[in-house]
């Protein structure tokens, strides 16, 4: 993955832990939870790539969702914040995608997804042309998924 220089990471249950059952934006929860070794491998991956977030994101905007990771101090390792209201389109739909790769003003062949949700996230990443790494810890195949990890903390190793 020699010429991908943007990372497009998914938020709920990739960055952070969702609770289906608040259905609030996600900075106004009581505790947010952040996934496991996210918070010790981000900081590496935004040393050497623009670290982004694309997600449906249920209540919350770009502004919401920023205010969520201020709540946890990751707010300066993500450069961009895409939700579904803004760009007009929800995953696993590629024009969501096509339309975050716009606003970058990047190629598909410059940017992977990473996400925890096979149909969402990989799948319609792949219409959109871009790379994926599919989180799960999952036994069975995921076809479209160029990488599949157990961890977020196993990231470092293909990236």
């Amino acid at each position: 993955m020699n010429n991908i220089k943007y990372l497009i990471f998914d938020w709920g249950d990739t960055l952070m832990a969702d609770d289906p059952n608040d259905k609030r934006a996600m900075y106004l929860w009581e505790e947010i939870k952040v996934m496991q070794d996210v918070t010790d491998v981000i900081p590496y991956l935004h040393n050497k790539y623009i670290c982004t977030v694309g997600s449906n994101a249920g209540e919350s905007d770009a502004i919401a969702m920023k205010k969520a990771f201020e709540r946890v101090n990751l707010d300066s390792y993500f450069d961009y914040y895409f939700t579904s209201k803004e760009l007009g389109a929800r995953k696993p739909d590629a024009a969501f995608f096509e339309n975050i790769l716009q606003k970058l003003g990047v190629n598909a062949e410059n940017a992977v997804m990473i996400g925890n949700d096979y149909l969402k996230d990989i799948s319609g990443a792949k219409k959109a042309g871009l790379k994926t790494v599919l989180i799960t810890k999952l036994n069975q195949l995921f076809p479209e998924a160029d990488y599949i990890v157990k961890s977020f903390g196993e990231l470092i190793d293909i990236l």
